[in-house]
Protein backbone atom coordinates (compact mmCIF):
# COMPACT_ATOMS: atom_id res chain seq x y z
CA UNK A 1 0.00 0.00 0.00
CA UNK A 2 1.36 3.34 -1.02
CA UNK A 3 2.93 5.65 1.77
CA UNK A 4 1.00 8.90 -0.08
CA UNK A 5 -2.93 7.02 -0.27
CA UNK A 6 -5.25 9.22 1.59
CA UNK A 7 -9.00 8.84 1.01
CA UNK A 8 -10.92 11.59 1.09
CA UNK A 9 -14.12 11.23 3.58
CA UNK A 10 -17.26 12.90 2.78
CA UNK A 11 -20.52 13.45 4.23
CA UNK A 12 -23.39 13.82 1.75
CA UNK A 13 -27.33 15.02 2.77
CA UNK A 14 -30.07 13.20 0.87
CA UNK A 15 -33.07 15.93 1.21
CA UNK A 16 -37.01 15.12 0.07
CA UNK A 17 -39.68 16.66 0.11
CA UNK A 18 -43.26 16.34 -1.90
CA UNK A 19 -41.21 13.73 -4.34
CA UNK A 20 -37.93 16.03 -5.35
CA UNK A 21 -34.49 16.03 -3.19
CA UNK A 22 -32.71 18.95 -2.84
CA UNK A 23 -29.46 19.15 -5.22
CA UNK A 24 -26.79 21.64 -5.76
CA UNK A 25 -25.71 22.34 -8.94
CA UNK A 26 -21.86 23.76 -8.93
CA UNK A 27 -19.14 24.59 -11.28
CA UNK A 28 -16.00 22.14 -11.78
CA UNK A 29 -13.61 22.68 -14.32
CA UNK A 30 -16.19 25.04 -16.63
CA UNK A 31 -18.95 22.14 -16.14
CA UNK A 32 -22.34 22.54 -13.78
CA UNK A 33 -22.35 19.34 -12.15
CA UNK A 34 -25.41 17.80 -9.66
CA UNK A 35 -24.72 16.30 -6.17
CA UNK A 36 -26.12 16.17 -2.94
CA UNK A 37 -25.24 18.70 -0.65
CA UNK A 38 -22.36 17.30 0.63
CA UNK A 39 -18.31 18.08 1.16
CA UNK A 40 -15.15 17.02 3.04
CA UNK A 41 -15.14 16.23 6.76
CA UNK A 42 -13.24 18.92 8.39
CA UNK A 43 -10.96 18.40 11.54
CA UNK A 44 -12.14 19.00 14.77
CA UNK A 45 -15.50 17.72 13.92
CA UNK A 46 -17.84 14.91 14.28
CA UNK A 47 -19.74 13.61 11.22
CA UNK A 48 -22.62 15.12 11.72
CA UNK A 49 -21.82 18.55 12.30
CA UNK A 50 -19.90 18.04 8.82
CA UNK A 51 -22.97 16.79 7.29
CA UNK A 52 -24.80 19.80 8.87
CA UNK A 53 -22.13 22.38 7.95
CA UNK A 54 -21.98 21.38 4.42
CA UNK A 55 -25.55 21.48 3.83
CA UNK A 56 -26.09 25.13 5.19
CA UNK A 57 -23.03 26.36 3.38
CA UNK A 58 -24.61 24.80 -0.17
CA UNK A 59 -27.93 25.57 0.37
CA UNK A 60 -28.76 27.86 3.29
CA UNK A 61 -31.15 25.26 4.84
CA UNK A 62 -30.34 24.11 8.13
CA UNK A 63 -30.08 20.20 8.02
CA UNK A 64 -31.14 17.66 10.99
CA UNK A 65 -29.92 14.34 10.16
CA UNK A 66 -32.26 11.44 11.21
CA UNK A 67 -29.89 8.81 10.03
CA UNK A 68 -27.73 7.23 7.53
CA UNK A 69 -28.57 5.81 4.08
CA UNK A 70 -24.63 4.20 3.77
CA UNK A 71 -21.28 4.18 3.33
CA UNK A 72 -19.85 4.43 0.29
CA UNK A 73 -16.39 3.92 -1.19
CA UNK A 74 -15.58 4.89 -5.07
CA UNK A 75 -12.16 5.60 -6.72
CA UNK A 76 -12.81 8.44 -9.35
CA UNK A 77 -11.75 6.95 -12.59
CA UNK A 78 -9.85 9.78 -13.96
CA UNK A 79 -7.94 11.31 -11.13
CA UNK A 80 -7.65 8.00 -8.97
CA UNK A 81 -8.57 9.93 -5.96
CA UNK A 82 -10.64 7.32 -3.53
CA UNK A 83 -13.65 8.68 -1.76
CA UNK A 84 -15.50 7.28 1.43
CA UNK A 85 -18.52 8.43 1.58
CA UNK A 86 -21.26 9.02 4.67
CA UNK A 87 -24.73 9.85 3.50
CA UNK A 88 -27.27 10.68 5.95
CA UNK A 89 -31.09 11.49 5.54
CA UNK A 90 -32.97 13.94 7.61
CA UNK A 91 -35.38 17.31 7.62
CA UNK A 92 -34.18 20.65 7.12
CA UNK A 93 -35.89 24.02 8.11
CA UNK A 94 -34.35 27.56 9.06
CA UNK A 95 -33.75 28.39 4.83
CA UNK A 96 -31.55 31.52 5.42
CA UNK A 97 -32.05 33.25 1.68
CA UNK A 98 -29.05 35.77 2.75
CA UNK A 99 -26.39 32.57 3.23
CA UNK A 100 -23.43 33.52 0.85
CA UNK A 101 -23.39 29.79 -1.02
CA UNK A 102 -20.03 28.04 -0.95
CA UNK A 103 -17.22 28.72 -3.81
CA UNK A 104 -18.30 27.20 -7.09
CA UNK A 105 -21.97 26.50 -5.66
CA UNK A 106 -24.42 28.00 -8.65
CA UNK A 107 -27.60 27.02 -7.16
CA UNK A 108 -29.65 24.62 -5.04
CA UNK A 109 -33.35 23.26 -6.93
CA UNK A 110 -35.29 20.46 -6.26
CA UNK A 111 -35.32 17.54 -8.65
CA UNK A 112 -37.50 14.44 -9.23
CA UNK A 113 -35.76 11.27 -9.11
CA UNK A 114 -37.05 11.15 -13.04
CA UNK A 115 -35.42 14.18 -13.90
CA UNK A 116 -31.76 13.56 -12.31
CA UNK A 117 -32.02 10.19 -14.28
CA UNK A 118 -32.50 12.26 -17.45
CA UNK A 119 -29.41 14.60 -16.61
CA UNK A 120 -27.25 11.64 -15.46
CA UNK A 121 -24.21 13.03 -17.65
CA UNK A 122 -24.23 16.08 -15.44
CA UNK A 123 -24.13 13.89 -11.95
CA UNK A 124 -20.41 14.55 -10.11
CA UNK A 125 -20.53 11.17 -9.23
CA UNK A 126 -22.48 7.66 -9.03
CA UNK A 127 -23.25 8.51 -5.75
CA UNK A 128 -25.37 10.53 -6.53
CA UNK A 129 -28.31 8.44 -7.44
CA UNK A 130 -26.87 5.47 -5.80
CA UNK A 131 -27.87 7.60 -2.29
CA UNK A 132 -31.38 8.33 -4.07
CA UNK A 133 -32.01 4.62 -4.72
CA UNK A 134 -31.23 3.31 -0.89
CA UNK A 135 -33.19 6.32 0.57
CA UNK A 136 -36.02 5.30 -1.64
CA UNK A 137 -35.65 1.75 -0.54
CA UNK A 138 -35.89 2.64 2.84
CA UNK A 139 -32.62 2.03 4.56
CA UNK A 140 -31.99 3.79 7.71
CA UNK A 141 -29.05 2.97 10.13
CA UNK A 142 -29.22 5.16 12.97
CA UNK A 143 -27.10 7.65 13.76
CA UNK A 144 -25.43 6.19 17.39
CA UNK A 145 -24.04 3.90 15.09
CA UNK A 146 -21.49 6.46 15.14
CA UNK A 147 -19.40 7.08 18.29
CA UNK A 148 -16.76 10.14 18.82
CA UNK A 149 -14.03 8.63 21.25
CA UNK A 150 -12.40 11.83 23.25
CA UNK A 151 -10.02 10.34 25.10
Amino acid sequence: MSEQWKPRVTVAAVIERENKFLIVEEEIDGKIVLNQPAGHWEDGETLIEAVIRETREETGWLFSPEAIIGIYHWRHPRSGDTYLRFAFCGEISDYNANQPLDDGIVAANWYTKEELQKRGAQHRSPQLMLCIEEYQRGIRVPLDIITTVTS
